[in-house]
């Protein structure tokens, strides 16, 4: 329920603290007065978005706070899935600043306001003299057979169901789009990989078979250059060996003068060993240069073949064609792993469809027990407020195709007079009669929810009277279920509360502002009578006022 309501710089309030009862809470006041602002700051706290210009003052900050006793541990859960502390007193917190950022918190936690209207639907129901256009929308109509069939928990796991069955359904799409863009690539894709398959690159290749095409396409005058070379070492009569080892014979004659000459004697012998081992590679070489066409031929043919590939596929290296054969075989991989996800993905669908189905069946045989009940229990109610003639009928028709509810449709049809036939609640029904049935609706409703607090805003529009005095009936025998807090208009509504608020303009400073206090007894006899009878209500008023509230 709902303990305090803490306002401050809302709209025409400066600071107002309201505390509640835990049974039927009224609310009154002179038309204009800020009754509904009471409603509108509340909504803040509720997950509502906020606007600065309702700003009392537009230099200081808006703050509401509601501080809410949970008796219903239930809620417990969705407090822990958003790490929120659970408390039996939970303080739920909303400040917007002058700059129109605003920030929620529950339990000094700071939250989104996503998360705080999943709390806050769980506290409240606000149900406003507009709220009954509400009753023509076909998800609420479903929703008051389903609160009654009280099948919360396998609609709840059903919706779950089907929401990972739409995930499914959408990642299945993607997969086979993926798919058949891949497969209409695939021949082409095949064809450019069994290609550089077919060609089996070697990483170095390429450098290799330019370096051997260069000599041999020059063998001719590198094996002249290698036999000169081997000639001027060795063969001719003043080539360096010869001329070498007459420097060290001549070296060795004065080696036993000076040990730098025995020293440099023996680095010549080791230049002596090194130019003979260069002569004799030399002519290794030069051998092993043999001027072969068909060898030239192939080397050509294999280069050809490669660098057709660079160009094709516009890179310079075959590494990079080796880099695009494994890319190729990867993409061809995962188009074949692609068709093993969607065939693994179908037959997941299959099955959660097949369970959906089977909840939805459930849900639907649940739906038709509880129909003709709800239709009994809301013509009940109708008789209380006065509309004994009233009835309303659902028809139920089972849909082809499964959605978040199930596979039904349902819609809700209204008779206020016998002998008229039901036809839908929005052509049939007056504004007072919306607001009866609505009342009725809602009130079955509660006694099949846990939702600790229910709020009515002005739902008896279009009544007074002996009506009024049912209405007030109704209304009344919600406390015994729930906290109920009701703006109203008629004295034979505010007569059944245990608590009375009255909602003033406060005239006098630079600007009108509200306030709201609690009725002592006289007080209430006074404000009654005035509902009754205006301003100066004379002792018939007041008379009555007693009588209305039992004193």
């Amino acid at each position: 329920m709902l303990q305090k309501l803490s306002i401050r710089n809302y709209a025409l309030i400066d600071s107002v603290e309201l505390n509640l009862d835990k049974g039927l809470n009224i609310i009154t006041g002179e038309t204009g007065a800020g009754k509904s602002i009471m409603l509108g700051a509340l909504s803040l706290i509720l997950g509502q978005r906020a606007e600065t210009r309702y700003f009392f003052n537009q230099e200081k900050k808006c703050i509401i706070e509601g501080q809410f006793l949970l008796t219903d541990h239930n809620l417990q859960h969705l407090f822990e899935d958003n790490d929120i502390d659970f408390h039996e007193e939970t303080i739920l917190r909303r400040e917007i600043s002058t700059d129109g950022k605003s920030r929620a918190f529950i339990n000094d936690t700071p939250v989104t306001l996503v998360v705080m209207k999943q709390v806050g639907e769980k506290l409240i129901d606000i149900h406003s003299q507009h709220a009954t256009l509400e009753i023509n929308d076909p998800g609420f109509q479903l929703s008051v057979v389903d609160t009654l069939a009280d099948h919360q928990s396998l609609l709840s796991e059903y919706r779950q169901g089907y929401k990972q069955y739409k995930k499914y359904l959408q990642h299945l799409s993607a997969l086979q789009t993926a798919a058949d863009e891949a497969k209409s690539r695939q021949d082409y894709e095949q064809f450019l990989f069994n290609e550089l398959e077919a060609a089996d690159l070697k990483t170095d290749e390429q450098t290799l078979l330019e370096t051997e095409l260069q000599t041999l396409n020059n063998a001719e005058s590198i094996k002249r250059s290698l036999v000169n070379a081997y000639n001027l070492l060795s063969e001719e009569e003043a080539s360096a060996l010869p001329i070498l080892k007459e420097v060290i014979v001549q070296l060795q004659s004065i080696e036993r003068f000076n040990a730098d000459y025995a020293t440099l004697n023996e680095r010549l012998r080791s230049a002596l060993i090194e130019l003979k081992d260069i002569a004799a590679e030399t002519m290794n070489l030069e051998e092993s240069i043999v001027f072969n066409p068909v060898r030239i031929e192939e080397i050509n043919g294999r280069l050809d073949v490669i660098y057709t590939l660079q160009q094709k596929h516009k890179v310079n290296s075959v590494a990079e064609l080796i880099g695009i054969r494994q890319q190729l075989s990867d993409n061809l991989n995962t188009l074949l792993s692609g068709d093993e996800e969607i065939d693994r993905l179908n037959k997941e669908i299959t099955v959660l469809k097949a369970a959906l189905l089977e909840m939805a069946e459930t849900l639907s045989a649940d739906r038709s027990k509880s129909i003709i009940s709800t239709e009994n229990q809301v013509a009940a109610v109708l008789q209380q407020v006065g509309m004994p003639k009233a009835r309303i009928k659902i028809e139920k028709t089972v849909l082809e195709e499964l959605n978040k509810d199930g596979k039904d449709n349902i819609v809700l049809l209204f008779s206020a007079n016998s002998g008229q036939p039901p036809a839908p609640v929005g052509k049939v029904a007056s504004g007072g009669e919306l607001s009866r049935l609505m009342l009725a609706i809602k009130s079955i409703m509660a006694k099949h929810t846990a939702l600790p607090t229910l709020i009515f805003d002005e739902i008896d529009t279009g009544i007074s009277g002996e009506t009024a005095l049912r209405v007030g009936d109704v209304i009344g025998d919600l406390e015994k279920n729930m906290q109920v807090i009701c703006i109203t208009h008629l004295p034979q509504i505010a007569a059944k509360g245990e608590a009375h608020y009255f909602v003033y303009k406060n005239e006098k400073g630079v600007r009108p502002t509200t306030g709201i206090r609690r009725l002592i007894p006289a007080e209430r006899i006074q404000v009654i009578a005035e509902m009754l009878s205006g301003k100066d209500p004379g002792n018939p008023a007041i008379a009555n006022a007693k009588e209305l509230l039992g004193y």
